[in-house]
């Protein structure tokens, strides 16, 4: 799809916000990404699920996807907008909440535990795009001496047979974002 100018289809199917990602499932769309995902999840329900069983447990892995969406994200962005002192203080803001992350993960391999769920699916911004966004900025947001158990997860994830099979290589994503920094 086009982002700029948008395309009429994403103005069709995602009139409140005008953006992607929408799924279109028999015509109707579902839009924004974590209700994508839990759509998916309950529409589809012959594989394990990304929610674990209890309440208690689906909704402390809704509360970190909504924090990753609603901080991190934008944090991660802030540092790509600002210069200078804006973005040293930016990058702060970004491991202060990568160190959150990590108090999150200790003691298991993903954020779902043994298994990616919707924590992980959230996050895998950070571990596909940010390397890529840190060397088209010249900056390190996360290192293994700074961000021991994020690393590790970083590789636990990548390394995974289901997200390998899935992800696009490194080139491609490279130059989708270097396209998509060229249109804003």
């Amino acid at each position: 799809e086009s982002l700029s100018p948008k395309s009429p289809e994403i103005l069709k199917y995602n009139p409140v916000h005008k953006k992607l990602p929408i799924l279109l499932h028999n015509g109707k769309p579902v839009v924004e990404s974590l209700v994508i995902v839990e759509y998916i999840d309950e529409t589809w329900t012959s594989g394990s699920s990304i929610l674990p069983a209890d309440p208690l447990g689906k909704s402390n892995a809704r509360f970190w996807a909504k924090f990753i969406d609603d901080k991190v994200m934008p944090a991660i962005m802030n540092v790509r907008r600002y210069q200078g002192e804006e973005q040293v203080k930016a990058i702060d803001e970004v491991v202060e909440l990568f160190k959150l992350l990590e108090n999150e993960l200790k003691g298991k391999k993903f954020f779902g535990g043994d298994t990616i769920g919707l924590v992980d699916i959230t996050a895998n911004f950070i571990a596909l795009w940010l390397g890529i966004h840190q060397e088209m900025m010249g900056i390190q947001l996360v290192s293994k001496e700074k961000l021991p158990i994020l690393c590790k997860w970083i590789d636990e994830y990548l390394n995974s047979s289901i997200i390998k099979q899935s992800l696009p290589s490194r080139d491609e994503l490279s130059a989708a974002l270097l396209s998509y920094h060229k249109s804003l």
